[in-house]
């Protein structure tokens, strides 16, 4: 039995592990299985299709929407648009189900595979698991209409402005006499981020917005902001905003060209959202890998942080499951539920820039809720990960340093999700201090977990 879905949808590098075939396959198996029990009041299932700019984006999108027509499903083809942009008109477009072609902040020979039920969430286990069941089953034996029952396509011109008209409606404020750098990634929000906050009045520098298929975050976007930093100061530009290649995600960078991260990001709007009266459950969820100033921040702010594992599908479940509104992740993938029911890098940017305006005071002013404290990692290659945790001396190694820490630091060890790793991080105000402890538990790892020779 073969594992196809992980994290976030089915990776990997287009034309080997994901070929048209299995795209084809999981468009028919996907589109049976969220549609079979959803049928619209007009009688015809719909899906709707987007991609970033990928060179395989295209052949992959060919081959998914050939399987949704195989077994009698409309397919809604929006083209180049991020993945919250398709989240939103999954729901916006009543159709049973959205995907997304993208593999987000990856190498452009990579791509992936994301679906979305009909409420613009990402799917539960137990659908994926259904999908999977079908792949791994051997003979197709799912319906094959004929004549007129074949599924159509219809191309979605309006997509964007739908999307974009949305976004504009989450701020009553607008940018007017605001100058911006953004850097679109070469990705999905090359043409759709400077025209939204064009159309919002800011005086905008766009870069990276010239995709040609190959140059899908390649030395830009959020994971590169090096380019957009230097601009941004020499520009004298009140900020930086630096979106993923499915635009996802956002980092921005202070008038100083220093980065402002999702942490800060999140101290940044759920300050401002308690002071609104916005903020539900006075809480921010975010995952256990937040920095430490991050939750002395908020405590301060006298704000809940809920902590949960790794991965924004599991910030999402705390949201959803407990009623809060606000939550994210480090790297940028930030999630206002009110707005949309994933994280999504422009409606992002319009929070943190409403905040910006309506304060008129600096983005380095308001980043400074929170102090940053210096975080080390370290992956330690292990020949087996199954119960580090009761270790006795790595267990003893990790209760000595976190005493040395005391409050003012902390330490988290956990295991890789997919390579025999280990991951060390500590935090704490001292880097050279905190070198030499995660050096310390690493050393007891590799003696107590080594890798056979």
């Amino acid at each position: 039995m073969g594992k196809y879905f992980g994290t976030d949808g089915v990776r990997g590098v287009a034309n080997r592990e994901l070929t048209p075939e299995l795209a084809y396959q999981l468009g028919r198996f996907g589109a049976y299985v969220l549609t079979k029990d959803r049928q619209p009041s007009d009688g015809k299932a719909r899906v709707v299709v987007g991609r970033d700019t990928r060179l395989s984006g295209k052949m992959l999108e060919s081959a998914l929407i050939s399987g949704l027509l195989s077994v009698g499903v409309d397919a809604l083809r929006l083209g180049v648009i991020s993945t919250p942009g398709v989240a939103y008109l999954t729901q916006e477009l009543e159709a049973s189900a959205g995907i997304m072609i993208s593999a987000s902040h990856n190498p452009f020979e990579d791509n992936g595979i994301k679906f979305f039920g009909s409420n613009g969430f990402k799917l539960s286990d137990e659908l994926e698991d259904a999908i999977e069941e079908l792949l791994n089953g051997g003979a197709d034996s799912l319906p094959r209409p004929e004549g007129a029952g074949i599924g159509r396509v219809e191309d979605r011109l309006d997509a964007s402005r739908l999307y974009l008209s949305h976004l504009r409606s989450t701020i009553q404020t607008d940018l007017c006499g605001m100058d911006i750098v953004v850097d679109c990634a070469n990705g999905a929000a090359s043409q759709l981020a400077p025209a939204l906050l064009r159309d919002l009045g800011a005086d905008v520098t766009a870069l990276h917005i010239d995709p040609d298929g190959t140059n899908i975050n390649v030395q830009c976007g959020s994971t590169r902001p090096e380019r957009l930093q230097r601009e941004v100061v020499q520009r004298q530009s009140h900020l930086g905003l630096a979106f993923d290649g499915d635009a996802d995600r956002l980092i921005a960078v202070d008038e100083n060209g220093e980065l402002v991260d999702g942490d800060q990001i999140l101290c940044i709007c759920g300050s401002y959202m308690k002071e609104k009266g916005e903020l539900k459950g006075n809480a921010v969820v975010t995952t256990v890998m937040s920095n430490i100033g991050f939750f002395k921040a908020l405590e301060k702010l006298d704000i809940q942080a809920k902590k949960t594992r790794v991965g924004d599908r599991y910030v999402m479940e705390a949201m959803r499951e407990e009623g809060y509104n606000l939550g994210g992740e480090q790297s940028g993938h930030i999630i206002f539920l009110d707005h949309n029911t994933t994280g999504d890098g422009m409606l992002t940017a319009l929070q943190l820039l409403r905040v910006v305006k309506e304060k008129g005071i600096t983005l380095s002013e308001l980043a400074r809720t929170m102090r940053k404290y210096p975080q080390i990692l370290l992956n330690v290659q292990v020949s087996e990960k199954e119960g580090w945790e009761r270790n006795p001396a790595i267990k003893r190694e990790i209760e000595a340093v976190e005493k040395e820490l005391g409050s003012e630091g902390r330490v988290l060890v956990r295991p890789s999700g997919t390579e025999p790793l280990i991951r060390v991080m500590a935090e704490g105000p001292d880097a050279t201090e905190l070198e030499r402890h995660v050096h310390r538990i690493a050393d007891v790892i590799r003696d107590e977990l080594a890798v056979q020779a």
